[in-house]
């Protein structure tokens, strides 16, 4: 097999159009297909075929790419393009799904001869248009030369962990990883919050951690966003920080582990996207300090 593919992504939001984008740039035919298609349809400037069904994007196709909102949503669109799926195509599935829901589309591709790759990515918008995401991945090595371009073309840098998709090894290591992106997202706005119920300077707050322990970037990042009204676009929107986020509780509840903060954090981001934030980033979680 050439490094050349044809690669069908499904679903274009924030982090699939990026990805399709940069398979498009890396020298892979591309076909593309969002539920919403004006979502897509800018793709076609990058030398993408937008196509009208999933069926239709997947005809075809070395590697499908699946970028959607979550593990339900991966399933009925997978349905639809069940039809033109070639047996022993490579399956990239890139959506966090949850544990229960990787098990679920893992059969679905031993039904119908898929290989199936777990494979999450953690990054966000900037990471995934700059093709520097961080690709955490499980699946067989027999295959990965095929799924490996893929890879290369949308990330800085591969984890593999481990020869079974089905097993989840690469979602377990996501929902771990975004547990602590969550955190720390949740505990930034409340710092804000907290200073502007006391009446203290943000400021004097970064000065007091600057250069310590206690900094970080990401706290600069999200606390930024806040202070400088820059919530949108969104680099990870409120809703899908959300659904990450229960995902994340269910997790640990499955495995005897209560996640207190997790469990509180989902609250949170609940609220601010009941509050109109849904489509904000998930720094809005902010507002969900305030009633109203």
């Amino acid at each position: 097999m050439t490094d050349n593919l044809t690669v069908s992504v499904l679903g274009t939001g924030i982090m699939g159009a990026a990805m399709a984008r940069n398979l498009a740039r890396a020298g892979h035919a591309v076909r593309a297909w969002n539920r919403s298609r004006d979502k897509a349809e800018p793709l076609a400037a990058e030398g993408a075929h937008v196509a009208d069904t999933p069926a239709d994007a997947v005809r075809g196709a070395d590697v499908v790419l699946t970028m959607l909102y979550d593990g339900p949503a991966v399933l009925e669109v997978m349905r639809q393009a069940a039809p033109a799926l070639r047996p022993g195509v490579a399956w990239v599935q890139s959506t966090t799904a949850g544990l229960d829901a990787v098990g679920e589309l893992a059969a679905f591709a031993r039904e119908h001869g898929l290989v199936f790759y777990d494979a999450p990515v953690l990054g966000t918008r900037q990471p995934a248009e700059a093709g520097q995401l961080l690709v955490l991945a499980a699946g067989p090595g027999a295959g990965r030369q095929a799924v490996t371009p893929v890879f290369d073309a949308v990330g800085a840098r591969t984890v593999w962990t481990g020869e079974d998709g089905a097993a989840a090894g690469a979602t377990r290591l996501k929902l771990v990883a975004n547990s602590w992106v969550l955190a720390v997202n949740n505990a930034a706005g409340e710092v804000l919050a907290l200073a502007k119920a006391l009446g203290v300077d943000p400021q004097g707050f970064f000065d007091a951690v600057g250069g310590g322990p206690l900094d970080m970037g990401y706290l600069r990042a999200k606390t930024g966003l806040i202070l400088e009204d820059r919530l949108t676009p969104p680099s990870f929107a409120v809703t899908t920080a959300a659904k990450d986020a229960r995902l994340i509780v269910e997790a640990g509840r499955r495995h005897g582990v209560r996640l207190d903060g997790a469990a509180a954090g989902a609250e949170r981001l609940d609220r601010a996207a009941a509050q109109g934030h849904g489509d904000e980033d998930m720094a809005a979680a902010y507002y969900a300090s305030f009633d109203g």
